[in-house]
């Protein structure tokens, strides 16, 4: 691909849209200027809230624009056009959020200094969820109860400085790389571990999405958190198969939050992706929102070695064995099966622990995983991925199916196991934070896509071959004779130096303490 050519300095932008560094900076100046204004756990949704607002009257009025100039352009007369532009019927092919048009900004900002603005916007937010079934209870009205209308319409008109133009360089499904996907990660930063409860890394989520490969189907995250799994498979659509195609994947998702949830349609509404998150926010393990779903992929992140879940012993999504009550990590495993169709496949994100853990329950259920064949791919994944945790994490591929599959040309993989070992992968992004590259993401998925033999991996020549140090596939008899560990380096390993069980200094102590009390339990 040739190189991107940089605009000159002294070139004027094109009208209709902010870039992306000027929509950045704005939207980080808002989050400033929210910073001691409201409660810190308000706030990530009270800017996506305002940016969302913004975006949406930027998009309709656009549309009403060309509609304007269409009808003038017909001969239409003012009073017929004036009906027109002003009446929802004539934008339901822009597949566009209907603002009325007292909720939208320009009305906003018409009285922005003036008291009452904040139950102005809670108002607005109000009129939006009635004109638009798939947000009813999604965008934040907290805006009268900040108390300071002198700042919040100061921040009103901060954000009123970004443009959000329909043009074809800044569409709603454009902005997540540019905004929307700055502000998650910012504020993942920022609030440290709890940040890993509404966000996955980006780099992280790519590499799932891109080794299932959601091409068509049904695509579920039962720990969706704002969205960001659900958004990048519906961008692989996009990318691999067209922007035509993004009706070819519906998507569904849980998540228990109530301001992930509800940050979370909002994502999926600024990326125009008509996704059902359920009609309440609810613990997947304790009430599960989809319950007749069978997806063709999931997607998860959940909360690594979670204590004192909602267990039920008597839930029928424990058909491998009943979760001990000390960790979750068993219970998302048994979900993400259940959930999937007959030829479904399913990529959980786990802490290593799950791997080689050998308290009483969890044992048993890898051991019944492995002996159902529902195993197909154990990736051990490179420290300080997550900001969230320090715990070294790996990720479980799941399929019912591992056939061959007749016409798709899969490889045959039943009683068979791809292990892949990427700890080593990776570059710093700061001090703390490790990302995937492209290569990075490319080296794993083209092993596990060339393994099971894959359209993609045929029409990019690849072809499987166990490279030692970095992948191996192994076979059920020999899983057996290692006491059903799953841990990567110790298949792949290449010498006796190689750390098999992944896990060091306190977090192993840690590890292996929680082994010991689920023993004696």
């Amino acid at each position: 691909m040739p190189p991107r050519h940089r605009k000159p300095a002294d070139q004027p932008r094109q009208p209709g849209g902010s870039s992306p560094r000027e929509l950045q900076n704005i939207l980080w100046k808002a989050a400033d200027k929210l910073r001691g204004l409201i409660d810190a756990a308000e706030y990530k949704e009270t800017v996506l809230g305002l940016i969302f607002l913004k975006y949406v009257s930027d998009v309709i009025e656009e549309h009403r624009l060309a509609l304007e100039q269409r009808l003038l352009a017909a001969g239409i007369d003012d009073d017929l056009r004036r009906f027109f532009v002003d009446e929802r019927a004539s934008y339901t092919n822009t597949h566009a959020v209907w603002v009325p048009t007292t909720a939208r900004w320009a009305a906003i900002t018409r009285n922005a200094r003036p008291q009452g603005l904040g139950k102005q916007i809670d108002d607005a937010m109000d009129a939006i969820m009635r004109e638009n079934a798939s947000l009813i209870g999604a965008l934040p009205k907290v805006f009268n109860r900040l108390g300071n209308d002198e700042q919040l319409a100061d921040l009103v008109d901060l954000i009123g400085d970004a443009r959000f133009g329909d043009a074809e360089t800044n569409r709603a499904h454009d902005i997540p790389a540019d905004v929307f996907e700055y502000f998650l990660h910012n504020f993942a930063v920022l609030e440290g571990r709890k940040g890993g409860e509404f966000y996955t890394p980006s780099s992280v989520t790519r590499l799932v999405v891109e080794l299932l490969e959601p091409y068509e189907g049904r695509v579920y995250d039962p720990v969706c958190g704002s969205g960001g799994m659900l958004v990048q498979a519906s961008r692989f659509v996009e990318t691999y198969r067209g922007r035509d195609h993004r009706a070819d994947i519906t998507v569904h998702g849980q998540e228990m939050n109530e301001r992930t949830w509800r940050l979370a349609k909002m994502n999926l509404a600024i990326h125009n992706i008509d996704g059902d998150l359920g009609l309440c926010w609810e613990d997947t393990l304790a009430y599960d929102v989809h319950p007749d779903l069978k997806a063709d992929f999931v997607l998860a992140q959940p909360p690594f070695n979670i204590k004192n879940w909602a267990r039920n012993e008597s839930d029928p999504r424990w058909t491998y064995g009943v979760p001990p009550r000390n960790n979750a990590n068993y219970a998302w495993l048994q979900h993400a099966i259940s959930k999937l169709g007959e030829r479904g496949t399913a990529g959980v994100l786990l802490a290593n622990g799950s791997l080689f853990s050998q308290s009483r329950g969890e044992v048993d259920i890898r051991r019944a995983l492995i002996e159902s064949d529902q195993v197909a791919c154990i990736v051990a994944l490179p420290p300080q991925l997550f900001r969230s945790t320090s715990i070294p994490a790996c990720l479980w591929v799941l399929a019912r199916n591992k056939s061959s599959q007749g016409s798709a040309g899969l490889e045959e993989r039943r009683g068979q196991i791809l292990f892949i070992d990427a700890r080593r992968l990776g570059v710093m992004a700061d001090r703390t934070s490790r990302v995937l590259d492209t290569a990075d993401t490319a080296s794993i998925v083209d092993a596990y896509r060339a393994w099971r033999g894959t359209a993609s991996a045929r029409q990019s020549n690849l072809s499987y071959r166990d490279e030692p140090g970095f992948c191996l596939s192994v076979d059920l008899a020999t899983v057996r004779e290692h006491g059903y560990v799953l841990t990567p380096g110790r298949y792949v390993s290449t010498g006796p130096d190689e750390d098999e069980d992944l896990e060091t200094g306190p977090e192993k102590h840690t590890a292996l303490t929680k082994d010991l009390y689920g023993l004696f339990d």
